[in-house]
């Protein structure tokens, strides 16, 4: 009998060799029928309009909760991952088939995987939006595409911050296994630009903004990573019309970027006096303060994504990502920008200020 760890991986070594090579490019004017797992979160509808923009036919499969936000665009297929719920997958069941489907709501690998063995042999291709979360930083700080991934799995369906990225690793090998030379792994890191309802970046955008004394993220000689959620949508969807399989990171800057140099590029972008503080990791943990994006463990990481810029992936400024994602916010509802997620409060801050100017 097969075992859960050989199933896993099992499908790997299918992709391994693949990432490095381009396929020839779509035909000029080709057009596909792209089939989103989600779509109406923060990726999915950069994606879907990107997709639409480029003349590519779209079905959406989700629950239904925020219908019409494409108008008659798109198809729409009402459902839910876990085919436990309510209707399950039975809308995607039958012989109908896609040239692509993009998965970015595959969190539980129960889930991913009834999914992918339902609609294999009807989708020419399968795009699976991991996450960078699914390598074991603290036995291997530094990662590219064929880095081991985690490999103890969590027993239980419930994600958090803790099950968050061994779940992801176990979708991600569940992906290259039932669909190996016709599956493409992303593993993005932190996603940020317009539309993000995580508030991670968008925290420092405003905080730079309002100007004043600034707590920053402590080791400031640690290596930064992001990725426009622009950027990532306009290669993925290259990468599904060039039919292109592999496995790719996803993450900016180009040239390796530290905090001191993000939390520089953040203040040339405002024209408020600020003053920028360094605390040390004793005490953010001492005073319990926590900074959005920046990663707190005690070892730095660096992503590898050479493979990934030889497959065509570019990168905007984070000037512009910060630009950009100031107009965004600006434009939102007075009470969404009132009750922001995870934010430090203006009280906490001060605490922290207060412990930093005392240590001189």
């Amino acid at each position: 009998m097969t075992t859960r760890r050989q199933f896993l991986g099992a499908g790997a070594a299918l992709l391994g060799s693949a990432s490095l090579g381009m396929t020839a490019s779509a035909t000029a004017g080709e057009k596909k029928s792209i089939l989103f797992l989600g779509g109406t979160g923060f990726l999915g509808p950069h994606q879907v309009r990107y997709a639409l923009d480029r003349g590519h036919r779209v079905t959406l499969f989700n629950r239904g909760r925020k219908t019409g936000l494409y108008g008659d665009q798109v198809e729409e297929l009402v459902g839910n991952r876990d085919a436990r719920v309510d209707q399950g997958l039975s809308a995607l069941e039958g012989s109908r088939r896609w040239d692509v489907v993009v998965d970015n709501s595959g969190y539980v690998p129960r889930h991913v995987r009834d999914s992918a063995q339902l609609l294999k042999g009807r989708v020419g291709r399968y795009v699976f939006t991991s996450t960078t979360s699914v390598y074991d930083f603290d036995q291997t700080p530094s990662v590219d595409h064929q880095t081991p991934l985690h490999s103890s799995f969590p027993d239980t369906e419930e994600v958090n911050g803790e099950s968050y990225g061994p779940l992801k690793a176990e979708c991600d090998l569940i992906v290259q296994q039932v669909y190996g030379s016709a599956a493409t792994i992303i593993r993005p890191t932190v996603v940020v630009g317009p539309g993000d309802h995580t508030d991670r970046f968008s925290y420092w955008v405003d905080r730079f903004q309002r100007g004043g004394d600034i707590v920053c993220p402590p080791r400031p000689e640690r290596e930064a990573a992001w990725i426009d959620v622009r950027d990532l949508t306009h290669w993925l969807i290259t990468l599904a019309e060039n039919d292109q399989p592999g496995i790719f990171n996803a993450a900016a800057p180009a040239s390796p970027t530290t905090h001191m140099e993000v939390m520089h590029g953040f203040r040339a972008t405002t024209a408020a006096p600020v003053r920028l503080h360094w605390p040390t990791p004793e005490l953010i943990e001492e005073t319990g303060l926590s900074l959005p994006w920046f990663w707190r463990g005690t070892r730095s990481r660096h992503i590898d994504c050479s493979a990934s810029i030889e497959a065509g992936l570019t990168y905007r400024s984070l000037a512009q990502s910060i630009a950009d994602t100031w107009q965004w916010w600006q434009s939102q509802p007075d009470e969404r920008r009132a009750n922001p997620r995870r934010w430090p409060s203006p009280e906490q801050e001060q605490a922290t200020l207060g412990r930093i100017v005392a240590a001189g």
